[in-house]
């Protein structure tokens, strides 16, 4: 195995400790027939077999979640383990993405990679030992912590500046190096609020961020899993741009470099 990639996390690590959730959320990946077998349906390949069915072609853009994940997937952040990835398609299909997915450089290899993991439902590593990717049952919010904030990405959301919004997120602070006491009574006394203090810190669950994998509609508001909803820009961003963001400020706040 690789140096630079991070250990595969346990389940009760992806929702405790100092880590991000990203979901990209309606995902238009799906598989379509074609004449020479199966292809990943998207809007410049199958524009005319998606109007004949009455669908928008450009609503079919795989390639945003293509670009999501190379973001993602290439972060200081994902190498040093700190983030965890789902995909929840359009389809209502969810995707668990491992840390340790070499995604494809080229759109082509990328399509073909979904095509086998939406027929197979999981991708393996070339020696075998490691699912790289695999459908799981829904809903997303399941695999989300209940002690955790889930936050949407949305362009009607509340305008925030991300460096100050992750600041203020408890859950996401560094932990405070605790205070020396003297021994005795006294110190037992002084070390009770810091009890308290940590064990209200280890209620919080990671934070997760709901980002739209699509090219024009807003989904994150739409989710009955989000609390609330923000805005990081005064401009339209796109979905790849978003994650750059969110595993920029996370790794300035954890030292991650």
């Amino acid at each position: 195995m690789s140096a630079e990639l991070p250990a595969p996390l346990t389940a009760e690590q992806k929702t405790s400790g100092q880590r991000v959730i990203v979901i990209l959320e309606d995902a238009p990946l799906e598989v379509v027939k074609v004449k020479h077998g199966f292809q990943l349906a998207n809007c410049d390949d199958h524009r005319g077999l998606l109007q004949n069915a009455k669908r928008d072609p450009a609503e079919m853009r795989p390639d945003i979640t293509h670009q999501c994940l190379m973001t993602l997937l290439d972060s200081p952040l994902n190498k040093a383990g700190r983030l965890v990835i789902y995909i929840h398609t359009a389809k209502n299909v969810v995707i668990e993405v491992s840390p340790q997915l070499r995604v494809p450089r080229t759109y082509k290899r990328f399509a073909g990679l979904f095509v086998e993991l939406l027929q197979r439902h999981k991708i393996r590593a070339k020696d075998g030992s490691e699912i790289l990717m695999k459908v799981v049952s829904g809903p997303v919010s399941k695999y989300l912590p209940v002690n955790g904030r889930k936050i949407g990405f949305s362009v009607n959301g509340k305008l925030v500046l991300l460096r100050e919004h992750v600041k203020s997120l408890p859950e996401c602070q560094p932990p405070k190096r605790p205070l020396l006491l003297e021994e005795g009574d006294a110190a037992d006394d002084a070390a009770e609020p810091q009890k308290k203090k940590k064990k209200a810190n280890e209620a919080e669950g990671p934070v997760s961020y709901v980002v739209g994998a699509v090219s024009h509609s807003d989904p994150a508001p739409k989710c009955d899993y989000v609390e609330e909803c923000v805005s990081i820009s005064n401009y339209p961003l796109s979905a790849s741009v978003c994650c750059s963001k969110i595993c920029n400020e996370f790794e300035n706040l954890w030292g991650v470099h």
